[in-house]
């Protein structure tokens, strides 16, 4: 999908969803899919639970990001060159294949680790093909060291010259296949915490149910219905101007966003956190590095023609690359942060009843939570994530309930996500409000974010420089504290009322004016 359009002499930057086709034999032209300061107040921090060790299986699969040039293609072998490296642990995934490939079916991955572990053995042969032959050019001239007979010269002339050519050879296809090699094992997704129940969607499992579903005693009417009657909205004209799923927020349904907005950034704030506003452009390695696709047929991010630039989907990708390739001290950890931002997907697939209205939308508010901490307390922080983002909504009086989703609903970066679902009466149903996600160290290796602990770890006694302790990766959470669209679905639905107003929360009214209550507009 592409738009372009020219205002008074000015070029406006065109949008446009690049498919990138996949083939799966290992000679074969590859474009892989390029597939959340202050003091904690309310949460103590004494004490948090010991990772398990099966978390180890998570190093292997994530990497730290070496800049690399632009992509470009190789017309050899038709190999296209990752724009970024990731040091991915291969002999680690090679001496666990089994687990990996289990791990890699459960999540409905398309992986390819067969072919990871072939170029792989065929990456060490060349390798030590390389070796051998430097060893020998290194041999040679030596020897044209010495003292020699103008015959031995000539001879051992002709041979460095021979070992050179194959030697250059022999890199050039030893870069080709690493290339290569880098490309497909990227595909390969984040371990699973072991207690994630293996399965599809329907297989996630129930970790907390709160309230019951409003009882009314009149016909209940959608967000849509309730919209309209009391002129909150209009997707009628934001269809005229930008297209199907666009919207245009009036009146109260304004202030009840930036009520939302504000009131949800105050109370994760007393928690401790940092509040940010981000970028929402950024570039198409950092969308990659966080685990995101920005190209390909079902892709969710809009890219920037002509460029390396996407919009964000979410304010997690450029919270997540603000300490990109950087070392930081174990005493700043834990790092939290609130963002801000308007988020923009492209909604690829969605279609049906259930993503009408303000439900599934390809621009919305979102306030984002992130965090930065050591590997011993991810399973900690994201406890406290999923209860931030529970207190907040039990505090607007909503119906919900807490999933442990299961690993076929994983994204590639997550090793477990709660997701948080609240009753929307005007759907008949359930309604997917927020989610809170472990991705362990599977982004921080692929930005290069580590930290560097204050003492060797009691498994090693490895030193770095200077006799400092050896750098160790971050882990990064993520949650969704308030995505406004949703926010608003749930609201509007369940506080509404039989002579069509609807009742604002309590929590909202002192960020809205005091308005306790959106009554029809009598014209």
């Amino acid at each position: 999908m592409a738009l372009q359009c020219r205002l008074s002499g000015t070029t406006i930057q065109s949008l446009k969803m690049a498919a990138i086709p996949i083939s799966s034999s290992s000679s074969r032209l590859i474009f892989r899919p390029l597939p959340k300061a202050l003091n904690l107040a309310l949460f103590s921090r004494h004490s948090p639970p010991r990772a398990s060790p099966f978390t180890l299986l998570v190093k292997a699969l994530s990497a730290p990001a070496v800049t690399a040039a632009p992509a470009t293609e190789i017309s050899d072998n038709k190999v296209v060159k990752p724009q970024w490296k990731a040091a991915i642990d291969f002999k680690w995934i090679r001496d666990n294949k089994e687990a990996v490939a289990v791990n890699i079916k459960n999540r409905n991955s398309n992986a390819n680790l067969e072919l990871v572990l072939e170029l792989y053995d065929k990456m060490l042969n060349l390798q030590k093909e390389v070796e051998r032959l430097r060893g020998e050019r290194n041999t040679v001239a030596n020897k044209m060291k010495g003292k020699l007979e103008t015959s031995e010269r000539q001879r051992l002339v002709e041979e460095g010259k021979n070992l050179k050519e194959s030697l250059m050879t022999l890199e050039e296809d030893l870069i080709r296949l690493r290339d290569e090699l880098q490309l497909e094992a990227q595909c390969i997704p984040n371990m699973t915490h072991p207690d994630v129940p293996i399965g599809g969607e329907d297989s996630s499992k129930l970790r907390n149910m709160v309230g019951s579903p409003c009882k009314f005693d009149f016909p209940v009417k959608d967000h849509l219905q309730i919209g309209k009657a009391l002129d909150l909205f209009d997707f009628d004209a934001a269809a005229e101007v930008s297209g199907s799923k666009f919207y245009y927020l009036k009146n109260e349904a304004v202030m009840l966003e930036m009520a939302l907005v504000n009131w949800t950034m105050t109370e994760v704030m007393k928690r401790g956190f940092t509040p940010l506003t981000t970028p929402e452009i950024v570039r198409s390695s950092v969308v990659e590095k966080c685990g995101f696709q920005p190209r390909g047929e079902n892709t969710q991010v809009y890219s920037i023609e002509d460029s390396d630039q996407c919009l964000i989907g979410t304010a997690e990708i450029p919270v997540g690359g603000i300490h990109m390739d950087s070392i930081i001290a174990e005493s700043s950890l834990p790092l939290k942060y609130v963002a801000f931002s308007h988020c923009f997907r492209t909604e690829a697939g969605a279609a049906g009843t259930a993503t009408r209205g303000l439900y599934r939308v390809h621009q919305f508010s979102k306030v984002e939570m992130f965090i930065l901490c050591s590997p011993e307390e991810s399973d900690f922080y994201h406890e406290e994530l999923t209860k931030i983002e529970e207190d907040l909504f039990q505090s607007l009086g909503l119906h919900y309930k807490t999933l442990d989703m299961a690993t076929g609903d994983l994204g590639a970066p997550a090793y477990r996500k709660f997701d948080v679902e609240a009753w929307m009466p005007g759907l008949g149903r359930y309604g997917e409000i927020s989610s809170a996600s472990n991705c362990t160290d599977y982004q921080s290796r692929r930005l290069g974010i580590r930290y560097r602990p204050s003492e060797p770890s009691p498994t090693t006694s490895k030193k770095g420089k200077a006799g400092l302790a050896t750098t160790r990766f971050v882990h990064t959470l993520n949650a969704t504290a308030c995505a406004v669209p949703r926010m608003l679905v749930c609201l509007l639905e369940n506080f509404q009322q039989e002579d069509g107003s609807v009742i604002i929360p309590s929590p909202l009214r002192p960020f809205m004016g005091g308005i306790e209550l959106v009554s029809p507009k009598f014209r």
